[in-house]
């Protein structure tokens, strides 16, 4: 497999494994609890989806062709929360997910140095994926924030355990050295 196509699938795989980690933390949270916010100045959970459900409905819609921010998108309302259930949080949720994957899908290696505009301002594929690879973590590391602070305790880790360092590493040097994106056994642990 040539560099590019190694490029593809592990950002598929990076943006699949940050879709996980958000789910994950939204399904351990009571479903009101998506919908509080701690001061004037923060977003609630389903504020955070609702952000990036819009830019990635933008972003990813007719990639190669538009500019990634859309006439249509409305950014200001995405901090607007409408969203009045889990329900329909996990519409938006998995309707900007499904945006990214079928435009990422419909990227050939040969295009990865393609310019593709944002804003109007010029970006390789490569830099516009990772442009995105960098803002969806940021979210979802807030979501993840904000449903532990909401969960008060029992919070199941998504990552290394606290306190749990030593006997992570100790399972992984048991095992033969092997190359593998790290994201396939994590992605088998979280779900």
């Amino acid at each position: 497999m040539d560099n590019e196509q190694i490029y593809l699938e592990s950002i598929k795989k990076q943006f699949l494994y940050y879709k996980t980690l958000g789910e994950a933390a939204i399904n351990q949270v009571d479903p009101e609890q998506l919908f509080v916010t701690f001061n004037d100045d923060s977003n609630s959970i389903a504020t955070i989806v609702k952000h990036l459900w819009g830019n990635m409905l933008s972003r990813w819609t007719d990639f190669l062709s538009t500019d990634g921010e859309k006439s249509w998108r409305d950014r200001d309302s995405e901090f607007e929360n409408d969203i009045k259930t889990k329900e329909n949080l996990l519409i938006k949720w998995n309707e900007g997910w499904t945006c990214l994957f079928n435009a990422i899908d419909s990227i050939h290696a040969d295009q990865l140095s393609q310019i593709i505009y944002i804003r109007n301002e010029g970006h390789t594929v490569i830099e516009a994926i990772n442009r995105q690879l960098a803002h969806y973590p940021y979210h979802v590391g807030q979501i993840i924030y904000a449903a532990k602070v909401l969960k008060k305790s029992g919070w199941e880790s998504l990552s290394v355990p606290k306190h749990g360092s030593k006997e992570y590493n100790n399972d992984k040097f048991s095992k033969e050295r092997a190359t593998q994106n790290f994201i396939d056994e994590e992605l088998k642990r979280i779900n």
